[in-house]
């Protein structure tokens, strides 16, 4: 019976165990809330609560989860394992009833506490629980004398217990039950009603053990000795005959016939033929078949010799290519020819592309251009989050639930040995203490090694060399050195505005009309609308935002249409539309200045969703030489700043300026947008011409644009992005553009229709810039001329001014 006094303890869920009064078990705990209960229990000296999960699969339990009825036990040793879990030695000292659950501590060092009832043992000295207990050892000694497995030392202490509660205990804790039936008997308060239910479970249990004995008798009758393998299938069947469920068989024909069917090389087909005898001669239920059985069908599902018929066309190649994407002119070409070679060599051993740029740019979607340029089956396998090596090359199998690497599941899901195989997001693995899965992937795609692919799971050798893999990332420093030395990279840079209005509009918009249930025509937006989204509601080097704006698009008309009961009507959006279906707009772009500033001059930088125009400001304040430079540059932007400050310096009698100008002025840099880090080695020139234009007070031209980093002699030196940069200026209604001369080479990959409405002027010195940027009256000159050995004579010491020493 209950006793009236409610106490709180630790409580600590068990899973799959019951324990009983006197009963001592160790426990192996890795939850941290149980680890905290019992730190506490160690620090306090008290007893905790351990009470059993109706689900042992639930990770964090709640009240609702656990039995009523548990046992309060002492914690009688605790060892910390090297993995973080406790190994600690309980003993259950009564029974206790929990009234409610509650959360103890803070942060993270929570756990869990209970409001209990000491249960208290009814008095069990009758004459009907002695006679009780007689025939329960009786039934006991008879139990463990069938069953093998139970030490002789549980006998020794059920004959010398004399206690009834803490006898029946000691017994229930020792006979294989379920955990419900264990829960059972613990909450069972009288002592005969306990007796009584151990009792008809012991001869429950000895019913079961006498009928095994008469499956196995009747089929020893049938089966001769000599005949081991067939024997284990009669028992089986005769197992299922006494369960009702008829006669069951095995498959082992069919599998040796699809071994026959199957074209597999002879090294392939002598281990598969070694592993089907092994299998013949397991017993069916045995674990290790499930192990063989698995590895068999493995073997048999892989590709070896089955082919797709790829017949190469270039001409059909290029017009796949172009159907599905537009632009993408340098990838295109290299897959050409590829393809080229291909068709001319049987076998070609050749190099792995890598397809890197920023999200959206379409690299996933070129692959499966290139797998249907080829007629060849396309797989693709992400590689985002891949820590362990077993992924890649399999888990061998000698241990629990092996199964082959991605390499070798993707083949098998193929069908065939020469697919086109897409390695998404290699820049995004990473390694851990379960190896390094990029090391894993080098014989992969090592063009000489991958014929002779080894899988630890396959254990033999599988030709990858049939393969065309294709590697995707968004960062080629995420990609380590020795993987980037198998592969040859192809950079995406992304589209430029005029390649995503094409297509916006040859592209997406008639797949998204298609997809909301339009007919080809029935929206139509004119040249100004897309640019409108694209300026304005998406900022990517990729299309993906793109194509969604497109969708929110359908999707407002198809609600409108619906609203107004107008399925047929037809909608023609002009720029001035475009706000009406997406909102305010998102993004703004740069333009040029409306008036001719002092101090202002205009930039242009290259970010990863394209080009824009940076307005560069100085100015100018009495001070001591102190250059503040603001506007979260980062490192090389500061240092372009401190570099276009000496530049002006040395040039300083050269520009009228006093040599000492410096140490009269403070020089503020700013580049507006504070929030937005900004980086990057193009804006040395704008820089210098902002500053030179706030000390000399002489605007710069608003209609020009610049880019380029600075030397300290004011050399202009070469710079990337040159296409987005350009696009940007066009955008900005810019007309003028200087670009270091170094770059002249790449402006015949920059398109016709952004060359033709931009003067472009080649420099390759700050001075020419300075000329070209900074407005002066007519027939003013900038520069003064001055003796070269007159600028740097106040710095020079000669020996009669030299301090004494």
């Amino acid at each position: 019976m209950d006793h009236t006094i409610v106490e709180q303890y630790p409580l600590m869920p068990l899973r799959d165990i019951v324990l009983f009064p006197g009963m001592v078990a160790p426990l192996v705990v890795g939850r941290k809330k149980s680890i905290m209960a019992l730190e506490d229990t160690m620090e306090n000296r008290s007893l905790i609560f351990l009470v059993t999960q109706k689900d042992a699969k639930v990770d964090d339990p709640s009240q609702e989860h656990l039995y009523t009825v548990g046992t309060l036990a002492s914690v009688m040793q605790l060892l910390r394992l090297p993995d973080g879990t406790i190994k600690a030695l309980v003993e259950g000292k009564s029974r206790a009833r929990m009234h409610q659950m509650q959360l103890q501590g803070e942060g993270e060092d929570l756990y869990f506490t209970a409001d209990l009832t000491v249960i208290e043992e009814e008095p069990a000295d009758t004459n009907e629980v002695q006679a009780y207990i007689r025939e329960l050892k009786k039934a006991f000694d008879t139990y463990a004398q069938g069953n093998k497995k139970l030490p002789r030392e549980v006998l020794n202490s059920v004959t010398s217990i004399d206690d009834p509660s803490r006898l029946v205990d000691l017994i229930s804790s020792h006979v294989y039950l379920k955990t419900e039936e264990k829960q059972q008997i613990l909450e069972k308060v009288s002592v005969l009603e306990r007796i009584s239910l151990v009792l008809e479970i012991l001869y429950r249990e000895m019913e079961l053990s006498a009928m095994e004995k008469d499956i196995h008798a009747k089929v020893k009758k049938k089966m001769s000795s000599t005949q081991r393998n067939y024997y284990l299938s009669e028992k089986v069947r005769v197992i299922q005959d006494e369960m009702g469920q008829g006669e069951g068989g095995d498959d082992l024909s069919e599998i040796e016939q699809a071994i026959n069917k199957k074209s597999l090389p002879k090294y392939a087909l002598e281990k598969v033929t070694k592993e089907f005898k092994k299998l013949r001669q397991m017993p069916p239920m045995s674990a290790e078949t499930t192990v063989v059985r698995n590895y068999i069908d493995t073997i048999l599902d892989l590709p070896w010799k089955k082919k797709s018929r790829s017949k190469i066309d270039i001409e059909r190649a290029e017009v796949v290519l172009d159907e599905d994407h537009y632009g993408l002119e340098k990838p295109k070409e290299r897959i050409l020819e590829y393809l080229a070679v291909q068709a001319q060599v049987k076998k070609l051993r050749g190099p792995i592309l890598c397809l890197v740029g920023p999200p959206g740019v379409g690299k996933t979607s070129v692959c499966k251009s290139i797998a249907r340029a080829m007629s060849r089956k396309f797989i693709r396998l992400s590689l985002g989050g891949v820590r362990d090596e077993a992924e890649i090359r399999g888990h061998r199998r000698t241990y629990i639930g092996a199964m082959p690497g991605k390499i070798i599941l993707s083949m098998q899901k193929a069908g065939v040995v020469n697919p086109v195989f897409c390695l998404d997001e290699v820049d995004k693995m990473s390694v851990d203490f379960r190896g390094d899965p990029s090391a894993a992937l080098l014989e992969v795609l090592d063009p000489e090694q991958n014929y002779a692919f080894n899988d630890h799971y396959l254990d033999l050798d599988y030709d990858l060399s049939g393969v065309f893999f294709i590697t995707t990332a968004n960062n080629l420093h995420g990609i380590p050195l020795p993987l980037q030395d198998r592969m040859e990279i192809i950079q995406l840079n992304g589209y430029t505005e005029e390649e995503k209005l094409h297509i916006a509009k040859d592209f997406l918009l008639p797949k998204q009309l298609e997809a909301n249930g339009f007919k080809e025509d029935e929206i139509q937006l004119d040249d100004e609308a897309f640019l409108e989204v694209i300026r304005l509601y998406t900022r990517e080097a990729g299309v993906r935002n793109l194509e969604r704006t497109m969708a929110a698009i359908c999707r407002k008309i198809a609600r409108e249409r619906q609203k107004n009961k107008t399925p047929d009507k037809r909608y023609s959006l002009k720029s001035e539309d475009v706000s009406t279906y997406l909102g305010v707009a998102k993004y703004r772009y740069g333009l040029a200045e409306k008036n001719n500033e002092i101090g202002l001059a205009t930039g242009m930088a290259w970010t990863e969703v394209g080009g824009e125009l940076l307005q560069i400001e100085s100015t100018i304040m009495p001070g001591a030489g102190k250059l503040t430079i603001t506007g979260k540059l980062g490192d090389v932007m500061q240092e372009s700043a401190q570099a276009a400050l000496t530049y002006v310096r040395s040039r300083a009698m050269r520009l009228g300026l006093e040599a000492d100008f410096y140490q009269k002025i403070d020089v503020h840099v700013h580049v507006p947008e504070g929030a937005i880090p900004k980086d990057g080695p193009s804006a040395g020139i704008t820089i210098a011409t902002s500053i030179v234009s706030a000390i000399l007070k002489l605007p710069v031209d608003r209609n020009l644009a610049m880019t380029g980093e600075i030397t300290l002699r004011g050399r202009v030196l070469p710079i990337g992005g040159l296409t987005e940069k350009l696009l940007a200026a066009k955008r900005g209604k810019i007309t003028r553009v200087l670009i270091p001369k170094e770059n002249e080479r790449n402006l015949k990959d920059v398109p016709e229709p952004i060359l033709s409405s931009l003067d472009v002027q080649l420099v390759d010195d700050v001075d020419q810039v300075l000329e070209e940027a900074l407005i002066r009256k007519q027939g003013e000159d900038l520069f003064k001329d001055v003796p070269v050995d007159s600028i740097f004579s106040d710095f020079t010491l000669s020996a009669h001014n030299t301090p004494a020493q």
